[in-house]
């Protein structure tokens, strides 16, 4: 696979125009997800034709582009990332980069329903560590979540992770009236087993056939109700990521708030994401959208690309408009979270 990345002093940072360093890249290598968790998509969705999607081959060239312009962190995402046939190719390519000291972290986000057949074979890439979206430890629950989803095989997935010596951190949508009283419990578990949780707000993204305003939750009302009973101290760390953590005293643990809705945390937003098919969004919230697949298969060499994402990079938006209420009771993005990437 082609694309390496220059030497650190010919690297020159994007910036966008907000004074925001760009140094952490979101990549989803495929729409297709083997569950239809009902706030991500609808059950019947139509995914991508496989002719639209990048090969393996030109995704590894576009994140070494991005190397090559400062990013640090790549994390790889779907849909979910592990069903796409022979994406471990693409994996041990990009770890050549972690060897190189070209890029800290390469790491994924996932459901956990292929972790069991991969996990070694990633540690063995350079990833060290992984999130894992799990809303429940109800075996029912988790099939009306999912639609169709096996907790057994997650757990598994899980247990495998962390036997082959992964760090795994644990992602939760909170959903009212399905999950939002399961939290504590939740939380001790994955803090037994030494796992940080996050918890997300529901994301008005895509027509998923029924209302957001069903499903949300705010952050802060499930904070306070956990603030009656543990005690969360803030922590001043910085994962490059959105969330906010803090430790709860009670578990020695790490909780994660990520809250597009109640906080918006773009203001450190030091992140882009790319589909797929090449498309470069600058904001999750928004419904920008730069071709990257026309330069990068236009020319052999990279210049054309590297242009393509100075000028996508000089339009990134300050923040989101993320909603949700009964006035605005719909997407305020058409895509889906599966089609740009978790």
């Amino acid at each position: 696979m082609s694309g390496s990345p220059s030497p650190d002093h010919l690297i020159r940072p994007m910036v966008d125009p907000f004074g925001r360093t760009i140094r952490y890249l979101r990549v989803s290598v495929t729409d297709r997800c083997d569950l239809r968790c009902f706030y991500c998509m609808s059950e019947d969705m139509t995914f991508l034709p496989k002719k639209d999607l990048l090969t393996l081959e030109e995704l590894d060239r576009l994140c070494s582009a991005f190397i090559t312009k400062g990013v640090r962190k790549i994390r790889l995402t779907g849909g979910e990332p592990l069903v796409r046939r022979n994406v471990m190719s693409l994996v041990r390519s990009l770890s050549r980069h972690l060897g190189s000291g070209a890029l800290d972290e390469l790491t994924l986000t996932t459901n956990g329903s292929q972790l069991a057949r991969f996990a070694t074979e990633l540690r063995d890439c350079g990833v060290r560590r992984v999130n894992v979206s799990l809303d429940t430890l109800d075996a029912q629950k988790f099939r009306a979540i999912t639609r169709w989803g096996d907790l057994d095989k997650v757990l598994a997935g899980i247990e495998a992770a962390r036997d082959a010596g992964l760090a795994v951190k644990i992602n939760a949508v909170a959903l009212k009236n399905m999950n939002e009283e399961e939290i504590p419990a939740l939380m001790e578990w994955a803090h037994g087993k030494d796992m940080a949780l996050t918890l997300i707000e529901v994301m008005p993204m895509g027509d998923i056939g029924e209302g957001r305003i069903d499903q949300y939750v705010p952050l802060s009302l499930l904070r306070a109700r956990l603030a009656q009973h543990y005690t969360l101290t803030d922590l001043d760390e910085d994962t490059g990521g959105p969330a906010r953590y803090v430790r709860v005293t009670e578990t020695g643990g790490k909780l994660g708030f990520i809250t597009p809705m109640t906080h918006n945390f773009c203001e450190s937003c030091n992140r882009v994401r790319i589909t797929c098919t090449g498309t470069l969004h600058t904001c999750l919230g928004h419904e920008d959208a730069s071709d990257l697949r026309k330069p990068l298969r236009a020319s052999p060499d990279d210049d054309l690309l590297s242009a393509a994402i100075d000028r996508a990079i000089g339009l990134k938006p300050k923040g989101h408009d993320f909603i949700i209420d009964r006035r605005h009771n719909r997407p305020s993005v058409s895509r889906h979270m599966s089609v740009t990437g978790g």
